[in-house]
């Protein structure tokens, strides 16, 4: 078995690897190229067009100002994620994607206060470099290229610091608020719902005036998909972070003791039909067949979806070593796991079920169906 609780493993991340910047490790993902694209052919026609270059001079410069930009984002989460550390919040990363970015921490605020200063330490930086590239086009010739430059930097931050200081999950201010309503009720979880429904709000009411506007013909039709692109992802974690709140206040619930299926032992070399069988015509017929060795010892776990997936007249025909996973090879949580401890085993070991021990002894099988039924209840799992 691979035991969650002696060798974790990190969780596949999406992006690419491009290096550690104040010893963070820096990913890029690949819908930042997409961005990186769209603006650099943007900027380089409005380039052209207000300070008469050719078509390399405008794509150089459309080039620059990516590269800037990008600088500013990453300045953004450094600021969350140089402030996290501060405080003892272990940081796993920053991805640079096609909407900004977004730092990943090893664990929650441990208080309201914290929670409050690393969500605002991103708009912080944002608004800092916004108002020297603001004092900057407010020095610079106007119709230069530094001119132009540092008005569109100084546009660009300035929205970034007030749109992300907006108060709705998943959107900086959202957790400031969460912060708050933390501090008032004492209950992070429910801090973290009403900053999830607030964010729906902000989602909305993103879209809607553009939406108007854009049919009274007030703005460019081209900006509508931008926006809505922009909607739908607070929208979509608004939800997410509603979700994961509803899941935490569960987490208490979580007893491995009861919850795990206990074991049905069959011998190797048995035939599929003849294990379930056996395992129907047992007290626990909801129990999880497990193939075990000449002595008794557990050596295979036979995954449900894979027994399922055998016609019923190959069956009799089949060994159940066919279509089990090696003990060895599966994640394996102690009987006495908490919820956060499990929960957090999921997310760095997926899988549709686990091993549940007592020191050598294997007590159980967690099926993740059966996880999920406890902690969404209301929501339709497969089993």
């Amino acid at each position: 078995m691979d035991p969650v609780e002696q060798r974790p493993r990190p969780p596949h991340r999406p992006g690419l690897t491009v290096g550690r910047v104040c010893g963070v490790p820096l990913r890029v993902d690949a819908s930042m190229l997409l961005l990186a694209l769209v603006v650099t052919i943007l900027y380089a026609a409005l380039a052209r067009r207000q300070l008469d270059l050719g078509p390399l001079g405008g794509y150089l410069v459309g080039l620059g100002f990516v590269v800037s930009l990008l600088g500013s984002v990453l300045l953004h989460e450094l600021g969350h994620a140089l402030t996290a550390r501060r405080y003892g919040i272990g940081v796993r990363g920053i991805t640079l994607e096609l909407l900004g970015g977004y730092t990943e921490m090893d664990r929650d605020a441990p208080s309201p206060r914290v929670d409050l200063l690393v969500s605002l330490a991103g708009p912080a930086v944002s608004a800092l470099l916004g108002g020297a590239a603001v004092a900057a086009t407010v020095a610079l010739p106007d119709g230069t290229l530094a001119h132009q430059f540092a008005f569109q930097l100084a546009v660009s931050n300035v929205v970034v610091a007030v749109f992300n200081s907006l108060p709705g999950l998943p959107l900086d201010g959202g957790r400031a608020l969460r912060a708050a309503v933390w501090a008032l009720t004492r209950d992070r979880h429910r801090g973290t719902e009403v900053a999830g429904w607030v964010g729906r709000v902000v989602a909305v009411g993103t879209l809607a005036p553009v939406v108007l506007l854009t049919l009274r013909r007030a703005v460019d039709p081209v900006l509508l998909p931008l926006v809505l692109l922009v909607a739908v992802t607070l929208w979509r974690g608004a939800g997410q972070s509603i979700r994961m709140a509803r899941i935490n206040r569960r987490l208490p619930l979580v007893d491995l003791a009861r919850l795990a299926r206990p074991v049905f032992p069959v011998p190797t070399g048995t035939p599929l039909a003849e294990a379930q069988r056996r395992r129907a015509e047992a007290a626990t017929p909801a129990a999880a067949l497990a193939v075990v060795d000449a002595v008794g010892r557990p050596v295979g776990l036979p995954v449900p979806a894979r027994a399922d997936a055998v016609p019923p007249q190959r069956r009799p025909w089949l060994a159940v070593d066919a279509v089990a996973h090696d003990l060895d090879t599966l994640p394996a949580l102690p009987v006495g796991a908490d919820g956060e401890r499990v929960l957090e085993a999921l997310r760095t070991h997926p899988a549709a079920q686990y091993v549940v021990t007592a020191g050598e002894d294997v007590v159980g099988v967690l099926h993740i169906a059966d996880l999920a039924q406890l902690l969404e209840p209301k929501r339709k799992t497969n089993t």
